[in-house]
């Protein structure tokens, strides 16, 4: 009888497996009556359908819960679990459920030629109909690159209509986190760039190739999954419970993927990582996450290895201005939605974090502050993990795997950084060693190749919209043409009078397209003496500098301005209009030859100093790319950047680092319409600058303002510029850590650049860039202002420390007849001397001491005042100082003069504790205290304005060095007599 039951046993197993398997064959699966939750359709548009989950519950007051989907899995993975899915466990716990569904791409029209901005427009559009419907902001929940997409909607509507967001699995910091433990940054971004310029528009995803590749991810467990599936077949009521389930992951959840969607996600997000820096576009609108003020709860997968913790744990710092909740689940990606650990932790942990915001109750003690992620070298136990997978084989090939990248992580990101970091320097290197005399190279050169390499590209954010590369070539070729048709011919010298604008940078640009000098004026009194030193007849200016350039009697075109753009003074003959010509009415002459500039012509004037001392630099095509390049090498500038353009398109720093360094980069340029403190807190993570251009003291304004608390995050890296003093240089690396400030200096004559990469010693100008001019430093006499020689006639090389004149090594068919040197060290060799001294340490960085003219020749010797202008900055009192000399009768004596910080009291013996790290005869005669130090446009304290305000008389203000007791105390009359005699 045993024998009998057994065989009848496995004959009724046989057959029922029979049965089950022609059913999975017949239908895909076994027909179950597990049924979806009731929903109806709200809103129907191209890009998405909004449903709406039991329509009939008119229960008032309802939490609102709007639920959006990943790209590639569908809508239902918020039902799939039925009773125990998400629009269930939340109805039944009082939540309004809607879910928005953007359908598949192969079934919808136009649906392969979607991006990610067509969806992020499309929640917002869905997030307007459902607090129209309902009278409730929404609390956002997004799954995997769903919660992406709910984080980048609120940011871009500013919050509005959100209540919270509530993201599973949603990465953030993709570079710090990418799936599968992929090294983020280096050749992986330019793998990412590569594919979304090239393989990905062509190149759907289809839904089968969606689901061959999450089960791909793991084959092992996809296979254990099958095998135990077939091993129960026969058991049909064991298998119903989870059938909905196994159908979704194995066939009908997966939907296909659009091409542009994927580029647009691997440029932005991962070849960028712009959800953490800041200035991610949608519709050509920079977005920030820091814009998000409203709660937030992401949940943690510790078993996830698509949306891994460190990457998911990026929000706490992309979004500093919200709170920023999470719950850490043993989960995996799938996990954290659908199946078991969703039903019985996610869901109602949701369920408490709505009651938490809407009513006040307490939060359960599973959901915690975030903070930032830490990375651990803790294996979980391999039994946990088998517990939580089901599949103790697969998980220990995974958890080899994970080891084995665990070992070689570090090892192989620090190989790929630095063949990132090889791969952008040496072909910049590179180009620059072989340009000659004949090359052609000049900015609009390099911002044509940007265009063609690159047309959709972003080249310029201002006033939050995005220019792409080829937006703004045709508007430089549209400015050409109207210069072109006023007369505007190569070589021809031509003022620029604009605010740091587009309109500025396309009209420098358009200039260079013709061959044109740009010579880039500063607003001044003294613009009448600047165009007649320059030789100009023509200015180009925008609205607001088009009286002041009218005033000098050149001819004024006027461009820019704007929607709003009114000008004040008739258009005759001098005033004409560029935004009024047609330039596809303008016939190009024979002439014409787009970016004709040769390395070694003209491209740009700069006019600098004040009053009498005003100066005309002139720089040639290869001096502005030898800038350009050695900045965006010595920055390590690439796409990846924005850089953030305070400083002045008519100042050295601004033409020659930002605009310079950033079109050599590639890098996104951001302008902003002034200093603006509050302006530059926002625009900072809205267009994810991550590079600052400053010149002087400009950093002053915006610490000041304090706009930015000291430890907030913030996505800028580097300060890049020229002049800063040495407290202000300190003031900001404590306010803006971990950012460093990268000073530069360069010569206008000859090819010296100089810049302090290391960062290390604050005030110091560092060693040249490569592939820059060599420098030597040689003993100077600054009271004849000669070099001093050896006994064979050369020039002296300086000692550590001793002060010399900085020369540079003269590029050849260079003109020495104004200025230059030769048989410096040996017979014909050739240099061109700056206008600086310096020291060199003993580490062999160059630290600037003073220009030769304003070195003050005192009685005991020269004094240098960049010395003292340091170290008076240094006292924490001090806002703006100058030092100069000052004639008082047959006598020069050293001055400085300071300004005081709002809020804070300077004393003699703060200045006499400050000063006393310089030698006893470099320290100052003279200490006045002044209420405030008047500053050029390009924000470098005026020594001339102090000058003719300061008077050599005993006052409360002012102080003198005692040489006997090494303290400054306060100048009586008694010492004053003394001392002025």
């Amino acid at each position: 009888m045993k024998g009998t039951r057994g065989v009848s046993g496995s004959l009724q197993r046989l057959v029922a497996t029979a049965q089950n398997g022609l059913e999975v064959i017949r239908f895909g699966g076994l027909v179950h009556e597990v049924e979806s939750m009731p929903y109806e359709v709200a809103e129907r548009k191209r890009m998405y359908r909004l449903r709406h989950y039991f329509p009939d519950d008119k229960t008032p007051g309802r939490p609102v819960a709007l639920l959006v989907p990943p790209l590639m899995v569908n809508a239902d993975i918020y039902d799939v679990n039925a009773e125990g899915g998400a629009v269930g466990i939340l109805h039944r716990d009082g939540i309004d459920c809607w879910v928005v569904d953007f359908g598949s791409p192969d079934a919808e029209e136009g649906g392969w030629q979607r991006n990610l901005s067509d969806h992020v427009l499309a929640i917002d559009s869905a997030i307007d109909t459902v607090v129209e419907m309902t009278g409730r902001n929404v609390h956002l929940m997004g799954y995997s690159q769903g919660g992406m997409f709910a984080y980048q909607t609120t940011a871009y509507r500013y919050g509005k209509g959100v209540a919270s967001i509530t993201t599973f699995g949603s990465p953030v910091d993709l570079v710090a986190g990418l799936p599968l433990g992929l090294p983020g940054g280096g050749i992986t971004g330019q793998a990412a760039d590569f594919l979304a310029d090239h393989v990905m528009p062509r190149l759907p995803i289809s839904s089968s190739m969606v689901r061959l590749g999450f089960q791909l991810l793991d084959p092992v467990k996809t296979a254990k999954a099958r095998l135990d599936f077939v091993r129960q077949l026969h058991d049909r009521e064991a298998l119903l419970p989870k059938e909905r389930q196994r159908r979704f992951l194995q066939s009908d959840g997966w939907v296909g993927y659009s091409g542009p969607a994927v580029a647009e996600l691997l440029k932005q997000f991962v070849a960028h990582n712009r959800m953490m820096s800041g200035g991610f576009v949608i519709r050509d609108q920079p977005v920030s996450l820091a814009e998000i003020r409203c709660p937030i709860l992401a949940f943690v997968g510790e078993l996830d290895d698509i949306g891994q913790p460190a990457a998911v744990r990026g929000i706490v710092r992309a979004a500093p201005n919200a709170e920023v909740h999470e719950a850490s689940l043993m989960a995996g990606h799938f996990g954290l939605v659908a199946g078991s650990t969703a039903t019985r932790l996610t869901w109602p942990l949701v369920r408490d974090w709505v009651r938490w915001i809407e009513d006040g109750q307490p939060l359960p003690e599973q959901i915690v502050p975030m903070q930032e992620h830490v990375a651990s070298d803790r294996q979980l136990p391999l039994a946990i993990r088998a517990v939580h997978t089901g599949a103790a084989v697969a998980e220990a090939g995974v958890g080899l795997g994970a080891s084995l990248a665990g070992m070689a992580g570090s090892t192989v990101r620090g190989t790929l950084e630095l063949a990132g970091e090889a791969g952008r320097v040496l072909p910049r290197m590179t180009r620059l060693g072989m340009i000659a005399p004949h090359t052609r190279i000049s900015l609009s050169r390099l911002m044509a190749e940007h265009g063609r390499r690159s047309p959709l590209g972003e080249c310029i954010l201002f006033d939050d919209r995005v220019h792409t590369n080829a937006a703004v070539n045709t508007r430089i070729d549209n400015v050409v043409r109207g210069l072109i048709s006023v007369g505007v011919r190569p070589a021809a010298r031509i003022g620029v009078l604009m605010e740091t604008r587009p309109s500025a940078l396309v009209t420098v640009a358009a200039l260079s397209r013709i061959g044109a000098v740009a010579v880039l004026l500063p607003p001044s009194s003294e613009l009448s003496e600047a165009a007649r030193l320059t030789g100009i007849k023509t200015i180009v200016a925008d609205p607001e500098n088009m009286p002041a350039a009218a005033q000098t009697g050149a001819r004024v075109l006027v461009l820019g301005g704007g929607d709003s753009r009114g000008l004040d003074l008739p258009l005759d003959g001098d005033v004409i209009d560029l935004e009024q010509i047609d330039p596809d009415a303008v016939r190009l002459p024979g002439w014409y030859r787009p970016d004709p500039g040769l390395a070694r012509e003209l491209a740009f004037v700069l006019v600098t100093g004040t009053g009498d001392k005003l100066d005309v630099k002139y720089i040639t095509n290869h001096r502005w790319a030898l800038s350009a390049f050695g900045t965006a090498t010595a920055a390590d500038l690439d796409h990846q950047d924005t850089v953030y353009c305070l400083a002045p398109l008519h100042h050295s720093s601004g033409l020659l680092v930002s605009l310079g360094g950033a079109v050599a980069g590639g890098s996104r340029i951001a302008l902003a319409r002034s200093l603006d403190p509050a302006e530059f807190a926002e625009e900072v993570y809205r267009y994810g600058v991550t590079v600052v251009t400053y010149t002087w003291t400009m950093m002053r304004d915006i610490l000041d303002a304090d706009v930015f608390p000291a430890g907030r995050p913030h996505p800028i890296r580097l300060f890049i510029g020229s002049g800063m003093p040495a407290g202000l240089w300190r003031r900001t690396l404590e306010q803006f850590a971990p950012a460093r400030v990268l000073e530069f200096y360069a010569s206008i004559e000859g090819d010296v650049v100089l810049a302090n990469v290391a960062g290390m010693k604050i005030g110091c100008k560092g060693r040249p860039v490569p592939g820059t001019a060599k420098v030597e430093l040689v003993s100077y006499d600054p009271e004849t202002d000669e070099i001093r020689t050896d006994a064979r006639g050369f020039a002296r090389r300086t000692a550590d420390n001793e002060v010399g004149l900085l020369i540079g090594r003269a590029a050849e068919n260079v003109d020495l007849s104004a200025g230059g040197l030769r048989g410096v060290f040996a017979p014909g060799d050739a240099w061109l001397p700056t206008e600086n001294l310096f020291r060199r340490d003993a580490d062999g960085d160059l630290w600037l001491m003073d220009r030769r003219d304003t070195v003050v020749h005192t009685a005991r010797g020269p004094v240098y005042t960049q010395p003292i202008v340091d170290a008076l900055n240094e006292v924490t009192a001090v806002d703006m100082e100058v030092a100069f000399g000052m004639q008082v009768g047959d006598r020069v004596l050293a001055v400085g003069v300071v300004s005081v910080r709002d809020g804070y009291q300077l004393t003699p013996q703060d200045v006499t504790e400050g000063l006393r790290g310089l030698e006893p005869g470099q320290r100052p005669d003279l200490v006045y205290v002044v209420p405030e130090i008047p500053r050029s446009s390009t924000y470098r304290p005026s020594v001339r304005a102090v000058q003719a305000e300061i008077v050599p008389e005993p006052a409360d203000n002012v102080w003198r060095y005692n040489r006997v007791s090494g303290a400054y105390e306060p100048l009586t009359p008694e010492s004053a007599l003394i001392l002025f005699s």
